[in-house]
């Protein structure tokens, strides 16, 4: 499945939710998100443009593998998520296949949705509150931007590791 994106930098929290209430989004979210990212000790899904993440979001446990496809206007990744009961299962099996624990990240996220898109507002420590926004396609993804006030300049094709970057916080 595809993942198109934009991260929009040091929003304000409030304006953003009361511009996403008016365009009639629904909350379907808001609380702490426990990220952590696997990759063998040489950092060879990293170097290919692949990420593994285990994600838990309340009593829900993810497995996401993502491959980039491109950051020219958005960030296109190739994703694919499973859920999965036992989260210490999960890493230790992980474990046991060469992986290693890379990052692990704790955000609070405010999530809201509408026509499909995705709209997660993410607050980490250390770094300006951002808003991320996931589109089925460019075209969705650039009307939802401008309709929140913003402009395609102001939307990075970044990923969590390059905003961290830029902020120049562990990554």
């Amino acid at each position: 499945m595809e993942e198109i994106e934009v991260k929009i930098l040091e929003v304000d929290k409030m304006e953003v939710i009361e511009r996403l209430r008016g365009l009639g989004a629904r909350k379907i979210f808001d609380g702490d998100v426990i990220t952590t990212y696997f990759d063998f000790e040489d950092r060879r899904l990293a170097k290919e443009g692949k990420i593994l993440r285990l994600r838990k979001k309340d009593d829900r446990v993810e497995l996401t593998y993502k491959k980039e496809i491109s950051k020219e206007k958005a960030k296109v990744m190739d994703e694919y998520t499973i859920i999965v009961d036992k989260i210490d299962a999960v890493v230790e099996i992980l474990e046991m296949l060469g992986l290693k624990e890379f990052h692990k990240f704790i955000k609070h996220r405010i999530s809201y949705t509408k026509d499909n898109i995705h709209f997660e507002i993410d607050t980490y420590p250390d770094i300006p509150t951002f808003l991320e926004i996931e589109a089925p396609n460019l075209e969705k993804l650039k009307e939802y931007v401008s309709k929140l006030g913003f402009s395609m300049n102001e939307a990075k094709p970044w990923s969590i590791k390059d905003v961290l970057e830029y902020y120049r916080v562990g990554a």
